[in-house]
């Protein structure tokens, strides 16, 4: 199903040579790069536009720690061979407007591919970050993107609690009264904009360092991306909703924790 395009990414996030007027703020949020990392980490290791506030002219930027990446790339990768990828460095905005980036984004061939498209799925990871600031960050692309963005995935990395937190969030219309269609579900978005955030799945990975070797245990399932979601159509026959098993988020938990740097 085809969609109508959004406003120029570029318009929306200047770019890092220009994006910063004398009037303006930069709020640099350093997330890695330590001074013993070898040449070859620090050159692979990119910034990213992280948000742009077009009111108070702030632009945050964070460079991702290798944790980080793992965090998000580790889902990623159980969805590629069905995504396409957009990439950390595609910005998205509205011209004048608010822009940033996701740590993971995706969206149909060949509706949601290029500049300028909203994807439909985003994952969003932290480590520093607290939950709220993800949530922040969660609601900001299903209002940025119009609500052309359907799931946004939240994966939290907790110290204390040696686990790791997975969100998954839609939209849905508030208090409905009654049976509703598709169709009228999609008029009253457009006349009213009543959508709000809805957490359908919350899965929680915990380390267990007392078995060898150590194993790691998912509570409430797998993790299940709805098809007519991520591609803004129904399934064909041989098609259906994208499922990361709990054998599948094991094996993720795992190499995220070899991320995880290690005290001498």
């Amino acid at each position: 199903m085809a969609t109508s395009p959004s406003p120029s990414a570029s318009s929306g996030v200047p770019s890092a040579s220009s994006a910063v007027p004398s009037a303006s703020t930069i709020l640099t949020s350093v997330k890695s790069t330590k001074d013993s990392d070898p040449p070859t980490k620090k050159r692979y290791r990119k910034f990213r536009l992280r948000r742009y506030n077009a009111n108070s002219q702030i632009l945050i930027i964070t460079i991702p720690t290798d944790l980080h990446e793992a965090l998000h790339l580790g889902l990623y990768m159980g969805y590629r061979d069905q995504l396409v990828l957009n990439g950390t460095k595609q910005k998205q905005g509205h011209p004048g407007g608010d822009g940033g980036e996701g740590d993971s984004t995706g969206g149909p061939r060949p509706e949601r591919v290029g500049a300028g498209n909203w994807p439909t799925l985003v994952i969003e990871s932290g480590h520093s970050e607290t939950l709220p600031e993800l949530h922040k960050d969660m609601r900001w692309w299903f209002q940025a993107s119009n609500h052309e963005v359907k799931i946004v995935i939240l994966a939290k990395f907790d110290d204390q609690k040696h686990h790791i937190l997975l969100e998954k969030w839609e939209e849905e219309i508030s208090s409905p009264q009654g049976a509703i269609t598709r169709s009228r579900a999609a008029a009253i978005v457009q006349q009213n904009g009543v959508l709000d955030p809805v957490k359908r799945q919350s899965i929680t990975i915990t380390r267990d360092e007392t078995t060898n070797p150590v194993s790691y245990n998912v509570t409430r399932g797998a993790l299940v991306l709805g098809f007519r979601l991520l591609f803004l159509r129904d399934p064909g026959p041989q098609e259906g909703d994208f499922v990361l098993s709990i054998q599948d988020l094991q094996q993720y938990a795992e190499n995220v924790w070899a991320e995880l740097p290690r005290s001498d």
